[in-house]
């Protein structure tokens, strides 16, 4: 008996070629290749999961037609040369083992290439300085170099490299490309009346500002045959005021659906502009989920009969069942979602929708900067997708009696992890629940991922052995008595509290997220101290509870937007937003110097001057410190070799830090 997502996992035949569902993994960029531009074997195991878990298509994100012209990543797959043919059939020999597509997105960067990347000034349509450029010229102390306008001659050439590229990739065993002619690349920058000054027939209309690309797309036809499929990825909206929008993206594509198969519908630029416009092709867990999906849907209206793929924040195959039955698009495409699991397709297929482990978009698999090989916060198996085959944690050698002590995601992926190992485990939790700083990260309403990872985990835990002692405080004592094999410290952290500030201990203080969990009374009128994360997320919630409320932070300028980025991604940009939307106040360079009964007094580094901020309620949101005194009571209840301190106890991070943290310490008993 079939599931019943009758529309996602609808087969469909595209130039006699046979797609098994509508699930495609739109396309990451692993950072597992070869530094020389070469797929590995490193590669290909990396990419198995996504074939094994039942997607249809797999893409990889950003192939280069010419890796000594077009270069922007460490380890991007060149597909300039002849040589690329051998790596590449290992990964298109794989997904054939499971039915699946192995593909590229194909693309030229243009304008973004960095001179110190190729030794020459980067192409494009006109001869230009992009914002991005700019920024690199002032970071490396250079004057800026503009892009060379293309010649007639280099266009020709350039269309080429594009046909060639996948012409490789079939002589590989694919049957499918992604020509990506969005987000600010080259082939976009043709389209793009924000970038394309040019005054020839590639310049000025419409019609012209298509002509390079559909030259590419037929370029690719003449080369591959007709039994190979096109699908070309275009933005809707570059969003940039000055940048193509959605009225003209319409026309476009009246040129454009002639000499393509399927249209994939993102939106927004890639990284001009200081990255302002990403937040529209990759969203954060601030904004909504199925975030572009209204662009593919009009698309779909006016060109019904031609084949469309919407991709942005389509967090589940039930949002995905929906888009396609009612028509909105033919295809979904995910790549976060099917990183946090690549065996959701199977799961739904199996109508165990529930099994489904939530992404947090949270942005924890973006390491490019600088580049390290992608994983995730909820996954933790891509970290160590070469010591753990086919997603099957191994059998340990001896079973052990273990114990872990705190039940937050560090303990919990840690406990898990040792039942598949075959160890008999015990878990402490001091609290009565488990779920630990997750608890209050999963509160605020609009942390919607957050609450679904929270339950699913929840629901997850309760499938493992493990002996779970809740309202138990793992002491040395107790632990001694047991006298377990190994013992992983899973404690995490608490509030940072400064005891130096008159007045901090008053009794309207508290940590922020208490105060919004109702443990802790508050006011009207509520001055947040500390503008990270946590300290945004209390503000924007309070003022949705109808509360006037007022944030300071210590630190201001660049040093507070990349100390905030560091620690939330860019959902802090969005966190701005939408402070500066509800008219929430966020003084910078403000340090608490004072809590009085009816104020807070702090102090300007800027002017030196002492400012007043009337308040009934002071909420902290300072960070957090390792509760390292606890962890080191304990380190010495089990053989040395065999005690492991992971998460917020090591040293204070995120979801993700805790979940590999955990997960690989299990490995190792």
């Amino acid at each position: 008996m079939g599931s019943k997502y009758t529309h996602v996992f609808e087969p469909i035949t595209i130039r006699g070629i046979d797609f098994k569902n509508r699930i495609i993994l739109a396309p990451p960029s692993p950072n597992v290749a070869s530094q020389d531009g070469a797929m590995t074997r490193d590669f290909v195991d990396w990419m198995r999961p996504f074939a094994r878990g039942g997607t249809a298509i797999l893409y990889v994100g950003n192939a280069t037609v010419d890796k000594h012209e077009c270069h922007d990543e460490e380890t991007q797959i060149d597909l300039g040369t002849d040589r690329c043919v051998l790596t590449l059939s290992w990964y298109a020999e794989m997904a054939a083992q499971y039915n699946c597509h192995a593909s590229l997105e194909i693309n030229h960067n243009g304008k973004d290439t960095a001179f110190e990347d190729v030794g020459h000034p980067p192409y494009s349509a006109s001869p230009i300085i992009t914002a991005s450029e700019y920024a690199r010229a002032k970071r490396l102390g250079r004057d800026p170099i503009p892009a060379i306008e293309m010649t007639h001659e280099k266009i020709a050439e350039t269309v080429d490299k594009f046909a060639m590229a996948a012409y490789r990739m079939q002589q590989a065993g694919m049957d499918i490309c992604l020509v990506h002619g969005g987000h600010g690349n080259l082939i976009s920058q043709f389209m793009s009346p924000l970038y394309n000054k040019r005054r020839d027939e590639y310049g000025g209309s419409i019609e012209n500002r298509a002509r390079f690309a559909i030259e590419v797309c037929d370029a690719i036809r003449r080369k591959v045959g007709e039994k190979f499929v096109i699908e070309f990825r275009i933005s809707a909206d570059e969003i940039a005021p000055e940048g193509m929008h959605f009225d003209e993206t319409l026309k476009m594509i009246e040129y454009l659906q002639d000499h393509i198969d399927i249209l994939h519908v993102s939106a927004g630029l890639h990284s001009d502009f200081e990255f302002k416009y990403y937040r529209n092709w990759c969203q954060n867990y601030m904004m909504p989920r199925g975030f572009n999906v209204h662009y593919a849907a009009d698309i779909k209206k006016a060109f019904p009969n031609l084949l469309v793929t919407t991709v942005g924040s389509i967090t589940s195959l039930d949002m995905a069942e929906e888009i396609i039955s009612s028509g909105k698009a033919d295809f979904v495409a995910m790549c976060r979602p099917l990183m946090a699991d690549p065996e959701m397709p199977r799961k739904y297929a199996q109508n165990r929708p529930e099994d489904r482990r939530p992404c947090l978009r949270c942005d924890a698999c973006t390491r490019f900067f600088p580049p390290r090989p992608l994983n995730c916060a909820v996954n933790p198996f891509p970290g160590v997708f070469k010591e753990i085959k086919d997603g099957i944690v191994p059998k340990a050698p001896v079973k052990k009696r273990v114990a872990v002590v705190g039940g937050g995601p560090a303990g919990l992926y840690a406990m898990m992890a040792l039942c598949d190992r075959g160890h008999d485990v015990t878990l402490y939790e001091k609290t009565g629940q488990l779920g630990g700083n997750l608890i209050p990260a999963a509160y605020p309403p609009f942390k919607i991922d957050c609450q679904d990872y929270l339950k699913w985990l929840l629901r997850e835990v309760k499938k493992y052995p493990a002996k779970i002692l809740l309202n138990t405080e793992a002491t040395k004592e107790l632990l001694d008595k047991e006298a377990y094999d190994a013992l992983i410290i899973a404690v995490g952290s608490r509030p940072l509290i400064p005891s130096n500030i008159p007045g901090i201990t008053k009794p309207h203080v508290h940590w922020a997220p208490d105060a919004e969990m109702g443990k802790v009374p508050s006011g009207d009128n509520i001055v947040i101290v500390g503008g990270g994360a946590v300290g945004l997320e209390a503000a924007i919630d309070f003022k949705d509870m109808g509360k006037q409320v007022t944030v300071v932070e210590m630190l201001g300028g660049e040093n507070y937007i990349n100390a905030l980025r560091k620690s939330s991604k860019r959902a802090g940009d969005e966190m701005l937003m939408i402070m500066e939307k509800k008219g929430i106040p966020i003084h910078l360079n403000n340090r608490l110097e004072e809590v009085r009964d009816d104020s807070i007094i702090c102090k300007d580094l800027v002017t030196g001057q002492l400012v007043e901020y009337p308040c009934d309620t002071v909420l902290l949101s300072l960070g957090m410190v390792p509760l390292r005194d606890v962890a080191a009571s304990l380190r010495r209840s089990a053989p040395e070799t065999e005690v492991y301190i992971v998460g917020d106890a090591l040293n204070v991070g995120n979801i993700s830090t805790a979940t590999n943290g955990g997960f690989q310490a299990a490995l190792a008993i």
